[in-house]
């Protein structure tokens, strides 16, 4: 199961994140549109993609302070290097002093990190079985001289996602006039993209104002997604959570696309 709405468990949503509520009696089926918010992040995880495939329209959040400390998945990510998970980061050129967001970040011009993540792949991956797929698939995208992070990154999440044959439309927060913080901003970005539900990620629950989301009629829908192990050469154990560069490399296009369940 990957979705849940209300607290309650539901199955997996058709045509994306649309989620289905029955009428009354067994009457007419209703659909309602599905938003999800995520900061545009450096090669993510399987997770990330389930969320692009059930959900309408993705909202890329590019204007949000960059997170200098902390989990900070726009400039790293994690990758089986030397059969182990270890973080690679990408680095970036930072400000002399005060904040920068997302969109206004700079990939750092005199370090040669593309070709070290090229080389990274090569040296921990050329044996998987679908290396060569892959790599015709990652590599133009790793060399892509886009200086900024967040639209370096949602080029390459693009083209993993339509890869997989993702139709989602992408939108950018920051062409909505909306001012709004934590929840109410999540709230308002769901409607002003044409959504009136938001697929939020299991880890937010802790912090997600539901009654925020209920005051402006949109209802809260919880991402459950539980990565399915496939065979990672030269490991005995499944590791889980890597980029989903792993899963391409092990898997393939097609194997990638069984694990996110898509049709």
């Amino acid at each position: 199961m990957r979705v849940r709405a209300g607290g309650a468990a539901a199955g997996c949503c058709p045509h994306r994140g649309s989620v289905r509520g029955s009428g009354l009696h067994g009457g007419a089926v209703t659909l309602s549109r599905v938003a999800a918010i995520h900061q545009p992040n450096f090669f993510p995880w399987l997770g990330y993609f389930d969320k692009i495939a059930r959900s309408d329209v993705f909202v890329v959040l590019d204007d949000v302070q960059h997170q200098k400390t902390g989990s900070n998945w726009s400039t790293r990510v994690k990758l089986l290097v030397s059969g182990e998970p270890r973080w690679v980061s990408a680095p970036v050129r930072r400000p002399a002093h005060g904040t920068v967001l997302l969109h206004q970040l700079q990939w750092d011009p005199l370090q040669p990190w593309r070709e070290k993540l090229l080389k990274t792949l090569e040296l921990s991956y050329a044996r998987c079985p679908q290396y060569e797929e892959t790599m015709a698939l990652v590599e133009p995208l790793v060399r892509n001289p886009e200086p900024g992070v967040a639209a370096y990154n949602l080029h390459a999440v693009r083209g993993i996602a339509q890869a997989l044959g993702l139709a989602t439309p992408f939108v950018l927060a920051s062409s909505f006039a909306v001012a709004d913080s934590a929840s109410q901003r999540l709230a308002a970005l769901t409607a002003a993209a044409g959504c009136d539900s938001y697929l939020a990620g299991a880890g937010a629950q802790d912090y997600q104002d539901g009654g925020v989301f209920e005051a402006r009629g949109i209802r809260l829908v919880w991402q459950d997604f539980r990565p399915r192990p496939y065979p990672q050469r030269g490991l005995a154990e499944f590791v889980p959570g890597l980029s989903v560069i792993d899963a391409l490399m092990n898997a393939g296009l097609r194997g990638t696309r069984e694990l996110l369940e898509l049709p």
